[in-house]
């Protein structure tokens, strides 16, 4: 399904550009949209994909709290590629398809465990302008977590900020990869927050 973005996607050409498209495919079904658009400048594409990767090895924090959050933050910026991407790959982490897709509405869900929400609700506060994190959801956070974990949560979270707010303003959206492997569709995102 193509979208139309605020950048026309470009032509993928040449060596890395066509072991992108077979590792997309092969990963995705598909060369997402948002590959087009940032072969513009394929420097700064190879670099974004490498800080993606090295984020994700990161192992501090729980791998479900570390998608939880991840999510929130995307639905608090409005990315859906971002929570379309993360949930499609709830499957690879091994996280429960079925409280992923309930991160857009947690406030409401029963499925998540008090420190779930706590770290969704970090994420949220991290994510609006200003930042509207408290010391006491920091601390309780600390305790439960941990120093290193809540590092890690706090820069996973800026990683999703940086990503999600980029693809928003370049109008990169949904490609419907949860779709494509027969997951059911994403929970209507909660009015609060």
């Amino acid at each position: 399904m193509a979208t139309t973005t605020r950048v026309p996607a470009t032509e993928i050409t040449g060596v890395y550009g066509a072991l992108l498209k077979t590792m997309s495919r092969r990963i995705l079904g598909q060369v997402p949209d948002s590959a087009g658009v940032l072969w513009h400048h394929p420097a700064l594409l190879k670099d974004a994909m490498g800080f993606g990767r090295k984020v994700e090895s990161w192992n501090r924090l729980d791998r479900d709290l570390a998608t939880f959050a991840s999510m929130a933050a995307a639905g608090a910026i409005g990315c859906s590629f971002c929570l379309d991407l993360h949930y499609f790959m709830t499957r690879n982490h091994g996280v429960d398809e079925a409280r992923a897709r309930e991160v857009p509405r947690w406030r409401e869900s029963t499925l998540f465990t008090p420190l779930e929400r706590k770290v969704m609700e970090y994420a949220e506060a991290m994510c609006r302008t200003p930042v509207t994190v408290t010391d006491e959801l920091s601390a309780a956070l600390l305790e439960e977590l941990g120093a290193p974990a809540l590092l890690e949560l706090t820069f996973r979270v800026g990683a999703m900020n940086m990503t999600a707010r980029g693809n928003v303003a370049l109008g990169i959206r949904s490609q419907e990869f949860a779709a494509s492997c027969g997951l059911p569709p994403l929970a209507t995102p909660s009015a609060v927050g």
